[in-house]
């Protein structure tokens, strides 16, 4: 397979996208054909999604299935689109030879003759980056891939299935073209960034989704409050959401410190929704209202979408999607806790969508509105910073 850097000069107009390009929020796994308000468009189901493929790296877990697959690669893509699922979600950034690659950390860790180094991704060029950890061409060996735990360890990225490093180009190419793509685009957090700078990344991310995406659906998210307002202003062909901690954590951007600060940049720039972390929706579960008010969408992330029972509380409360770690775990229980009236009959091969049809709860109690009322004055109180 060819890959290739992409140069600025190679995107004439960006206003200028594949006529078959999806604007829809849902995946091919859903009707095909239905037309979604490219003002305001709404998920039609409560979707899965996930992340960085079938869950992060948790390398020093207790829990196997946080080593089980290496994050962010084409195996676990693929491993989480045997499952019912509707979106992965991914992180990219772009090397200095303007190469769209698929890696979360700002650094990449690595150690020759004793000494562990890191270089940011954007300094290294597609073949120096992956010439980092396993290879793919047989009896070449790469160079050691290293990783910071949340306390500051420096340890081997080892997982149970490993596999190499990847670009965006090779992602659209070998994963399930039916799975949904939520493309986060990724900038460090203590960096303040020119426009020209993330005009230049998102050109080179620009080129190879108009390329390659087809009919897959895709969602655009970043924490970057400048980059997300410019992917909406250089495009119109995809949704673009916010990512924010929802006041979890401060930043010195007031844009990212809290959900109503969120609604209003979504608001004023026309993006289409919001990705919460779900302690910031917990706590403060009167913003779902208001978000609803705005139009916009809103999907979650965090540690508690492992859990089945705070996903179907979010469901109870408005939220239209969760990213979670636990995707076998958590479609089962999505699907068994939130199935259509009436089966799921097909004619054709075509479905319905789902948010024509009524929803009811299989395994879990009804709640009245004063019951659900309580729990969400409660649950504040319950979710700690």
């Amino acid at each position: 397979m060819a890959l290739k850097a992409v140069h600025v000069s190679d995107v004439p107009n960006l206003d200028q996208v594949p006529e078959n390009a999806s604007m829809a929020l849902y995946s091919s796994r859903f009707a095909k054909g239905a037309e979604m308000n490219r003002a305001a468009p709404r998920i039609p189901r409560f979707l899965v999604i996930g992340h960085r493929g079938n869950g992060m790296n948790a390398l020093q877990s207790s829990d196997r299935r946080m080593r089980a697959i290496k994050e962010n690669s084409i195996m676990s893509f693929n491993a989480a689109a045997r499952f019912p699922i509707d979106f992965v979600e991914f992180d990219v950034q772009v090397t200095k030879d303007d190469c769209p690659v698929i890696f979360h950390d700002d650094f990449i860790l690595s150690e020759e003759n004793g000494t562990v180094f890191q270089r940011r991704i954007n300094e290294l060029s597609l073949s120096e980056f992956l010439n980092y950890g396993p290879q793919r061409e047989p009896g070449k060996e790469g160079k050691t891939l290293l990783r910071k735990t949340k306390d500051g360890k420096i340890v081997k990225w080892d997982v149970e299935n490993d596999d190499p490093l990847c670009t965006l180009q090779e992602a659209f190419e070998q994963v399930d073209p039916s799975l949904g793509f939520n493309i986060e685009l990724k900038f460090d957090d203590n960096i303040v960034y020119q426009e020209d700078y993330l005009f230049r990344v998102l050109q080179s991310v620009f080129q190879v989704v108009f390329e390659c995406g087809r009919d897959r659906p895709i969602i655009f998210s970043s924490f970057q409050p400048d980059a997300a307002l410019l992917v909406k202003k250089l495009q119109n062909t995809y949704p673009v959401f916010f990512l924010t901690n929802g006041g979890t954590e401060l930043y010195y951007d007031v844009r990212r410190n809290s959900l109503e600060e969120a609604i209003k940049l979504c608001s004023e720039g026309g993006l289409q929704g919001i990705v919460s972390e779900v302690k910031g929706v917990l706590r403060n579960p009167g913003a779902v209202t208001k978000i609803k008010e705005a139009k916009l969408s809103l999907l979650t992330y965090g540690k508690l979408n492992n859990v089945p029972e705070a996903v179907y509380m979010q469901y109870l409360m408005g939220v239209e999607g969760v990213i979670v770690d636990f995707v076998k775990e958590i479609t089962e229980a999505v699907s068994d806790m939130i199935k259509p009236l009436g089966g799921a009959e097909e004619d054709g091969g075509k479905r319905l969508l789902e948010e024509d049809r009524p929803m009811q709860v299989k395994s879990k109690p009804e709640f009245s509105e004063r019951e659900l009322s309580f729990l969400l004055k409660l649950i504040p109180e319950l979710i700690q910073l």
